[in-house]
């Protein structure tokens, strides 16, 4: 199989690292998605989004001197515009409203409880 920039592969995902995951694109050949490259969403943890021997479909996005191959993982579904499987769809938009519900009520929880405090000081 050749390897082209701009063409779709088949891949299966052969080690996660913080930074991105690696794909075995077959043939002794493999590459690297980016943490960025992985979903349009904001990626926190590679492991939400993918798995240890996933089979996956990645763009070549471009492949540099030493042979190094940079993939995407987000491309291929822009063109497919292929949806999330439904068990991270909801998990994801749920947990992401949820978090950020607590955390606007914690906020201002914090910037009260914080305005208290220096009105006391300053009444004293």
């Amino acid at each position: 199989m050749e390897i082209k920039i701009d063409s779709v592969l088949p891949g299966k995902v052969s080690r996660i690292m913080p930074f991105g995951a690696f794909i075995d694109l077959g043939e002794g050949k493999s590459g690297l998605v980016h943490i960025s490259e992985i979903a349009d969403a904001f990626v926190k943890d590679v492991n939400d989004y993918i798995s240890l021997g996933q089979e996956v479909q990645v763009r070549v996005l471009s492949i540099d001197q030493s042979g190094k191959v940079s993939l995407s993982l987000k491309k291929p579904l822009e063109e497919k515009a292929a949806p999330l499987p439904e068990n991270k769809k909801e998990s994801f938009d749920s947990s992401f409203e949820d978090k950020l519900a607590r955390f606007m009520k914690d906020s201002n929880e914090k910037l009260v409880a914080l305005k208290h405090y220096h009105e006391g000081k300053r009444n004293r």
